[in-house]
């Protein structure tokens, strides 16, 4: 029994020493392992916080599902078109005071300015004139007249007044043709000015009776500036001359011009010239950039214009945009999409200014829908290409949301020499900080 026993002793003793050994070479290589295994490991995941997001300016767009084609993009700008612009010269010379300034917007019927012009004082002497010589004729005439019809009834001989009432009745005729040119003029300078009603003011319009400081007197005589009215909707573009300047006949005194009246000029390639023909309808879209809508566009119809550049080998296209935004100015630039050959089908795609190349691969970063706070980055499998979105063929999904700005901050946060880091951290003030490998 005692040998049983300490036999028995002897086993369990060499036992427990090996059980001992096995334990304490876990412990010493258990946590060695895991560290060799999370230094191996490279994570795709990089740490965007709200203040990250913030100083980095990083904001996403949705992953959507669109149908692409090929689009032919073509730059250019907005310009205003001919009839765009509308000029006020005077007729007559004379001092200026404007009623609008710079920048004012105008409608017609709109009072740009007065003047007051020596050549219309002396209109309105040459009406009184005429007026008062047709007056006097008539009076001869009709005083004429009437010893003729006396003479007649009395049977004596008349030859000599008759003689004298044609002369008489010849001259009120000239008076008033005199009369009436002087109001023809007169009603054309108010008319061409704008100075007179929507339906415009006739010669005998201007005999009508009026009232000026409650005297009674002719509609002429009330004038003594004219005011020019705006014909065409739009804005004060500049002011030629400084207020209460004399200027000459015929001088520019102001320019409006109707911004809702644009075209966008472009030019094309000639070797495109086949499909700018069978456009109809194209698509004017603004730079991306400045936190604008990567969807907004504009459709218009395009024209092709009838000369080319034989040098340059390109064609100059217009298109007429059928809205105005608030985008839509001249001087601005933009660009010109006309759609060719079609792939059909409907696609994921994502902004194509989302997708940075990193060496010799494009790469875009998702955010990780397990985490708002961190992006993965993604090296990208393209498909078709329109110039502003671009097919993903994989490692995305229909709710999945890719960064739009700020994309290329982090591409070089994730990238060293062409190759993606191990991990690391953005700090609060938009610094990214690699993870340190522990010994």
């Amino acid at each position: 029994m005692k040998q049983f026993s300490f036999y028995t002793y002897t086993i369990l003793s060499a036992f427990l020493v090996l059980l001992l050994s096995a334990c304490s070479r876990d412990e010493h290589a258990g946590p060695t392992s895991g560290n060799e295994s999370e230094e191996e490991a490279p994570t795709n995941r990089v740490d965007i916080p709200s203040t990250v997001r913030n100083n980095l300016g990083i904001t996403f767009a949705k992953v959507e599902r669109r149908s692409l084609a090929t689009t032919i993009r073509v730059p250019g700008s907005f310009e205003l078109q001919p009839l765009a612009k509308q000029e006020y010269r005077l007729l007559l010379s004379g001092s200026v005071e404007f009623a609008v300034d710079q920048f004012d917007e105008v409608k017609p019927g709109t009072v740009l300015y007065r003047f007051r012009s020596r050549e219309w004082l002396e209109l309105q002497s040459q009406i009184d004139l005429a007026r008062a010589s047709l007056d006097q004729a008539r009076s001869h005439y009709n005083s004429v007249e009437a010893r003729i019809q006396a003479l007649k009834s009395a049977e004596f001989k008349r030859a000599d007044l008759e003689t004298q009432g044609s002369d008489l009745k010849a001259d009120v005729a000239k008076r008033e043709a005199e009369l009436q040119a002087a109001l023809s003029k007169a009603a054309r300078i108010l008319n061409l000015h704008g100075a007179a009603t929507s339906t415009g003011v006739t010669p005998d319009e201007l005999l009508s009776a009026a009232e000026k400081d409650g005297r009674s007197m002719l509609f002429y005589q009330t004038v003594d500036s004219i005011e020019v009215s705006a014909t065409e909707p739009g804005f004060v573009e500049s002011l030629s001359v400084t207020n209460g300047a004399f200027v000459e006949g015929a001088a520019l005194i102001l320019t409006t011009v109707d911004p809702k009246k644009l075209r966008f000029r472009a030019l094309g390639l000639q070797a495109d010239l086949a499909q700018f023909e069978s456009a109809e309808k194209v698509r004017i879209v603004p730079p991306q950039g400045n936190g604008g809508d990567i969807n907004d566009s504009v459709e218009a119809d395009l024209k092709v214009g009838l000369t080319a550049d034989p040098n340059q080998r390109t064609i100059t296209l217009f298109a007429k945009p059928t809205e105005v935004r608030s985008w839509c100015r001249p001087g601005v630039s933009a660009f010109l999409e006309v759609d060719a050959d079609s792939t059909g089908g409907i696609v994921l795609a994502i902004p194509r200014s989302s997708v940075v190349k990193d060496g010799i691969t494009h790469v875009f970063f998702k955010r990780d829908p397990a985490n708002a706070n961190k992006a993965i980055r993604v090296e990208a499998d393209l498909g078709v290409d329109d110039g502003r979105w671009v097919e993903v063929k994989s490692e995305v999904g229909p709710s999945d949301e890719v960064v739009l700005d700020g994309v290329y901050e982090l591409k070089l946060a994730t990238s060293q020499s062409g190759t993606a880091q191990k991990g690391g951290h953005f700090h609060a003030d938009g610094t990214y900080h690699a993870e340190e490998e522990e010994n």
